[in-house]
């Protein structure tokens, strides 16, 4: 076991260990380490904790000081540069006509190197941009393109649940997320109801998954027959995943009624879910209603939303 704490130099950003040695180190503190960049000021998001020898990415390396006053001082005076840095290069950008965008400019802590990171549809000859930023600023220059997600998690916003979006608020790393997911949890194939703020399938949309794909284990499909307690063989017509019950249609004296059974009341041959068989399925939500039908632009747009990034 080694004792490790967690720092964070970007907010959203992801964490890395250190080991905190002798220093008072607590969740909030400001400390100066060294990383693959040279110095740099981050923020302890952990408190000295224990972790396995084989979780430790080796060698790990210690903190070097807690923060001064000064540090904090220079820290903020960075932060006010790279403000300054993006509506520099912006102007730069636009008079050499790139078709890109700047999404965010981060100093080295101790600004020997200016990062600037940005979007594009392609590859984008920047050399000349380079060399024009580089008169400006005098010290090493990176240009960083980025993805979409990682563009939206550095802007940060609020999702459509009223919060902070998850990327940037406390998300170290991006989780897969797929169709399947929303298929699994009966909700609309809208691409505009399942897409997050990047144009992505929304990272929340994994967080019941796996419970849901418990849950529909246990249930029949849509379409199949079960037998009800009093021995009527009837067809599934819609389920509620959450309450597990089933909604089954039977002939009472002659004419068809629908009637509400817990599954566990229920007699069916348990079938795996997914696959081509669940097709049918997949085209009624919870209630046994069927999906609004989809566009050829709206099942293309789904393709475009599960796409990884580039």
């Amino acid at each position: 076991m080694k004792t490790i704490v967690g720092v964070r130099f970007r907010t959203g950003g992801k964490v890395y260990f250190f080991d905190p040695g002798e220093h008072p180190v607590k969740r909030g503190s400001h400390v100066i380490v060294e990383t693959a960049r040279g110095v740099e000021y981050g923020t302890c998001v952990d408190a000295p904790r224990q972790m396995e020898d084989e979780k430790v990415t080796a060698p790990l390396k210690p903190l070097i000081r807690m923060a001064t006053a000064q540090d904090d001082a220079q820290d903020a005076e960075n932060r006010e540069k790279e403000k300054a840095a993006v509506t520099i290069a912006k102007e730069k950008i636009r008079a050499r006509a790139l078709d890109m965008k700047l999404i965010d400019v981060e100093y080295t802590f101790d600004r020997n190197k200016i990062v600037f990171y940005f979007t594009a549809d392609g590859r984008v000859d920047f050399r000349e941009l380079v060399k024009d930023l580089a008169s400006v600023f005098r010290t090493r220059i990176e240009l960083r393109q980025i993805g979409v997600r990682d563009a939206t998690k550095m802007l940060g916003g609020l999702g459509s649940c009223g919060r902070v979006l998850c990327c940037h608020s406390y998300m170290s790393d991006f989780i897969p997320v797929s169709i399947k997911m929303a298929k699994e949890q009966s909700l609309s194939l809208n691409p505009g109801k399942i897409s997050g703020m990047c144009g992505r399938l929304m990272c929340c949309l994994q967080y019941e998954a796996d419970t849901y794909a418990y849950l529909n284990r246990k249930l029949p499909r849509v379409g199949d027959e079960v037998t009800t307690p009093d021995g009527t063989v009837g067809t599934v017509r819609g389920v509620d995943v959450l309450r597990q019950r089933v909604q089954v249609l039977v002939d009472v004296n002659d004419e068809k009624e629908m009637e509400e059974y817990p599954v566990e009341e229920l007699k069916f041959t348990k079938r795996p879910h997914g696959g081509k068989k669940e097709k049918g399925n997949q085209e009624n939500n919870r209630n046994g209603k069927n999906r609004e039908k989809l566009s050829k632009d709206e099942l293309k747009e789904l393709a475009r939303l599960e796409k990884p990034e580039d």
